[in-house]
């Protein structure tokens, strides 16, 4: 029984590590530093920066480098607007998704959203392919157990749009989680589970994350018992400069979807349940906008997550 789990789990691998094809074009561009993090340039600038870093060599490193994430840059390309490891809740990075109640092997029960004696690690790139319009970029990632072996082998697709300003990127954020060696749960909280943004450390400290939903009777106080709600949106502060995100939930995610969105730190994002079989495939599907400025402006938004869903229909 358990050399066919092996099996089945490296049917799944294989099925997954097709050769990436790397391409460049005018406006978009790719820039690898390899074995630390893979930059997303727009006009020669850094716009995204997935952090695919592994460094074991003590234990804070080890910490830190546990998981993958993926940065947002300033319009100038010269400092993120999300936070990295270490600050408020280090363990909140940039966008980035896990569940801090995942099941797997019968009982077992870990956490891969405090990364606690587990990991997230970066295998290798699938595709990566940029035309004017849009840059997609696909990751191989095993969520490994405290023995190095993966339980869950995802497969996560960033497809991010060319925009204008003050717009500094629209991403679609696809995973693709697949049951690696035996049936999983995927469970946690809204506070410690799911997909979610996490602004720089300074909006820690200067406490200016505000939100906004599809309602005006959903605040802060009550988001907590909606669910399957659009979108959610926060406006915060960094050196003078306001910025917004949007986070669009797709309908075709599991319903019961709860969005955690009322900290004045500005973490904030999407948490569902799931039940995968093994060998089988879950896949979550989110939408960012991200601009800078403010722009609570509910029917935009509404009108944003409506073209969301009818792209990907």
């Amino acid at each position: 029984m358990r050399m066919r789990r092996m099996m089945a789990a490296a049917m799944v691998v294989g099925l997954l590590v097709a050769a990436p094809a790397a391409m460049g074009a005018d406006g978009f561009e790719f820039k690898d530093t390899e074995g630390k993090c893979l930059d997303l340039l727009k006009d020669g600038k850094v716009l995204t920066r997935y952090m695919y870093e592994v460094d074991t060599s003590d234990k804070a490193k080890t910490f830190d480098t546990a998981k993958v994430f993926t940065h947002v840059f300033n319009a100038e390309g010269t400092e993120p607007i999300t936070k990295g490891s270490g600050g408020l809740y280090p363990h909140h990075r940039g966008i980035f998704l896990g569940f801090s109640r995942l099941q797997y092997d019968g009982n077992k029960r870990s956490d891969w959203w405090h990364v606690r004696n587990v990991a997230q690690r970066h295998q290798k790139f699938v595709e990566l392919k940029a035309t004017p319009d849009k840059a997609v970029s696909t990751m191989l990632i095993h969520w490994n157990d405290g023995q190095g072996k993966p339980v869950v082998v995802e497969e996560r697709t960033q497809t991010v749009y060319a925009t204008k300003a003050p717009d500094l990127m629209t991403m679609d954020f696809v995973s693709k989680l697949t049951a690696a060696r035996s049936d999983i749960e995927l469970n946690g909280d809204p506070e410690h589970a799911g997909m979610q943004f996490r602004p720089s450390q300074k909006v820690a400290k200067n406490k200016s994350a505000k939100y906004l939903f599809p309602d005006e009777k959903i605040t802060t106080k009550n988001v907590s018992k909606e669910r399957d709600l659009a979108w959610a949106a926060e406006s915060f502060e960094i050196d003078g400069k306001k910025y917004t995100v949007q986070h669009m939930n797709h309908p075709g995610n599991p319903t019961g979807t709860r969005y955690s969105a009322y900290r004045n730190y500005g973490r904030f994002g999407a948490f569902t349940t799931a039940k995968v079989k093994e060998g089988e495939s879950l896949t979550l599907r989110y939408r960012l906008y991200v601009a800078t400025g403010e722009h609570f402006d509910r029917e935009a938004m509404q009108k944003r997550y409506e073209a969301f869903v009818q792209d990907t229909k």
